[in-house]
């Protein structure tokens, strides 16, 4: 008896070490093959190009040393490479229709506007003092990853994408609206301290 024992003592370890082994393949395998889907899905949906997107955004960050931000109803109407930002806060804040096209961008309805810049970026910084990710989110709202520079991908126990980290920005899905096919995130999270920006996809419509 006291044999047996001391050879599972012995062998144990080996056990163990097998069991540890074999969990540090398999996950390096199944990565390969959600890329590989992800790139599926990332070739779909890179061809859609006409949508709306309702929802909630909240942006916070600072301005001047002090902590800033704003948040609203939102309409995303994106119409080829132009697109509308059409954000309305609540009673007291700031509300703003953000009209882009390839030749620039016009922020209407604050005060002195409308204002006009060929970047919709700076523009939107310099008005309102949000810092927005505006030429990656296109990509990032939809799940994929943006044509800007390497990115890196995790996935979740489901295949989808769970975080995506590109040009400084970590960018979490909390929520996946899997009734379409090929899926879209219902919830988009982007951090780049001190900025953070925060969508919540109440709807699609995709045309």
């Amino acid at each position: 008896m006291k044999l047996s024992i001391r050879l599972l003592a012995a062998a144990l370890p080996l056990l163990l070490a097998a069991c540890v082994h074999k969990e540090a393949v398999k996950p390096q395998a199944d990565y390969a093959v959600l890329l590989n889907e992800q790139r599926a899905r990332e070739h779909l949906l890179a061809k859609t190009d006409h949508w709306v997107l309702q929802g909630k955004i909240g942006v916070s960050g600072e301005v001047n040393g002090k902590k800033d931000g704003g948040s609203g109803t939102l309409t995303w109407t994106q119409n080829g490479d132009n697109y509308e930002f059409v954000v309305r806060g609540p009673v007291g804040s700031k509300s703003f229709r953000l009209s882009v096209t390839p030749d620039g961008a016009t922020l209407e309805g604050l005060d002195g506007g409308p204002l006009r810049s060929p970047d919709a970026e700076s523009l939107v910084q310099s008005a309102l003092g949000w810092r927005v990710p505006l030429r990656n989110l296109r990509a990032w709202v939809l799940g994929m990853r943006a044509d800007s520079g390497p990115a890196e991908l995790k996935f979740g126990a489901d295949g989808l994408p769970v975080q995506l980290t590109q040009d400084g920005w970590n960018v979490n899905y909390p929520a996946w609206d899997t009734t379409r096919q090929p899926a879209v995130p219902s919830k988009v999270f982007a951090d780049n301290p001190p900025y953070k920006v925060r969508l919540s996809v109440e709807s699609w419509s995709f045309q």
